[in-house]
């Protein structure tokens, strides 16, 4: 009797929480939707408006060059192994 009324206990409460589900996992989601587009917004808000520079016009190509420091290639990295094929 015992493992009967478990049984019909378990089966009742998965019931419970599948139709709870029905009724609020909508609900979630939405919030997280929304919370989430709120976070996308705040965070990218600022790209929206910049604006060109005066001396800019929109399409314009602007080349900046920017010098590297050439590595000095005579450190001593190592040895070199040639390979060749054997037959």
């Amino acid at each position: 009797m015992g493992f009967l009324k478990t049984i019909l206990i378990v089966l009742l409460v998965y019931y419970l929480l599948k139709i709870l589900a029905k009724w609020f996992a909508p609900k979630l989601f939405r919030y997280a939707a929304r919370k989430t587009e709120d976070h996308f917004k705040e965070r990218f808000e600022g790209f929206a408006g910049r604006q060109p520079q005066d001396e800019e016009q929109i399409g314009d190509v602007i080349i900046d060059k920017k010098t590297t420091k050439k590595k000095n290639s005579s450190k001593n990295v190592g040895e070199y192994i040639d390979f060749e094929e054997i037959e």
